[in-house]
């Protein structure tokens, strides 16, 4: 069983906060998906140990709105060159 170290851990689920998907950062670590899973439980933690839910749903929300702009983005470029 392979140990990691926190950076890498906080480099990875950063990554994935971010906006890369999980099953991308799975074929480039070689980490479980479940792992992954994990660690992001154990990173956004409240000081009282809890998992701090708004803190994940904003981010999530990011994550989606990130993805929403860069399809709006590309469909732009399409259809300007169309016109």
């Amino acid at each position: 069983m392979k140990r990691y170290d926190e950076e890498f851990k906080k480099g990875v689920i950063r990554r994935f906060m971010e906006g890369e998907t999980m099953a991308a950062l799975v074929r480039e670590t070689g980490v479980n998906k479940q792992t992954l899973y994990k660690w992001k439980q154990e990173l956004v933690r409240t000081e009282d140990g809890e998992v701090d839910k708004e803190k994940l749903a904003m981010r999530k929300e990011i994550r989606e709105l990130r993805m929403e702009v860069e399809i709006l983005k590309k469909a732009a470029l399409i259809f300007g060159r169309g016109g």
